[in-house]
């Protein structure tokens, strides 16, 4: 019979020690073998570099020749500056030339890209946003429209567009160019994909349920999700509107009424008409100047372009 002492003995005594198992290894840092690093290609390395040089050069060039006076732009080298600095004469001169009519190509301009693109934008938000959170008959029909729509070049419809507008006797003003600047297609498209992947569905719903009608589910819930697909739209609009020439070339006769790309090409044809004056470094001056609202556009624009805002806004 076994005696309750060596049992309460036998319980609390530690277990034999195994004496077989192997005692752990530590483990040893991985070497990173020279197969493990990203290969570097240098064909990738060479066309990166051409499309760079591509690129910069033709914004170097402009820079440099915006310094030169009009008999310089032909006695130097095309990248290299003369040796008069002429960059702040040839800024003065390009506002003052002609009574100043380039302020009043700048100003409309602005004036274009304003209703234009700014318009073109808001109609674009709220299409995308309609056709993609919202189910209704002919949707599969509104989306080939689109994609048809996409394809087909602007200069294709300035024709019919100038017989139409001459029709309502519009030509020749402002709203030649703006009417036809709302409408943008891909804009309209690419808000349609944003918005689907942006905006959740529960979290609508969520609005919804909360007493939040479809105005303010839309300015108080999604417009905020659509922040980066609406800075996106709106900055391929006003490049386009702000670069647009064939529209207005068809549309406006008055030189008032020019946008920027119409007014310097004026300037640019004077030398070969009779008895014009060449002004060569007003137009490349001019062209410096067009270029730096865009470059300002996208560097303050840049921060809105961020992707994940609604990640962890639905809890699934």
């Amino acid at each position: 019979m076994t005696s309750p002492v060596a049992t309460a003995s036998d319980r609390s005594a530690p277990p034999p020690s195994d004496t077989s198992r192997p005692a752990p290894r530590l483990r040893t840092p991985r070497r990173r073998h020279s197969a493990d690093r990203p290969r570097r290609s240098v064909l990738l390395t060479v066309l990166t570099s051409l499309v760079l040089l591509y690129s910069l050069v033709p914004l170097v060039w402009l820079a440099v020749s915006a310094t030169k006076t009009q008999e310089g732009l032909s006695r130097s080298a095309g990248l290299w500056f003369d040796g008069d600095f002429a960059l702040w004469d040839n800024i003065t001169e390009t506002f003052t030339y002609d009574d100043g009519v380039f302020t009043r190509w700048l100003l409309n301009t602005l004036l274009y890209v304003g209703l234009g693109a700014g318009g073109a934008t808001f109609l674009a938000v709220l299409g995308g946003y309609a056709l993609a959170k919202f189910d209704f008959p002919g949707r599969r029909s509104v989306f080939a429209v689109v994609i048809g729509a996409v394809a087909v070049p602007g200069t294709a419809l300035a024709v019919p567009t100038f017989l139409m507008f001459s029709k309502m006797g519009l030509t020749n003003t402002p709203w030649a160019v703006i009417i036809p600047s709302l409408i943008s297609p891909f804009g309209l498209y690419l808000m349609w994909v944003f918005a689907t992947e942006a905006i959740p569905t529960e979290l609508m719903e969520a609005a919804r349920i909360d007493g939040a009608g479809e105005l303010r589910t839309f300015f108080r819930v999604a417009l905020p999700l659509l922040a980066p697909g609406i800075v996106t739209v709106l900055l391929f609009t006003m490049v386009a509107t702000w670069n647009n020439y064939f529209l207005p070339l068809v549309m406006l006769k008055d030189p008032d009424w020019y946008p920027l790309t119409l007014g310097l090409n004026s300037w640019n044809q004077q030398a070969a008409t009779a008895g014009g004056e060449a002004v060569f470094n007003l137009v490349v001056t001019g062209s410096l100047i067009t270029i730096l609202p865009l470059i300002a556009a996208f560097l303050l624009l840049q921060k809105y372009w961020q992707s994940g805002l609604a990640a962890g806004s639905v809890k699934e």
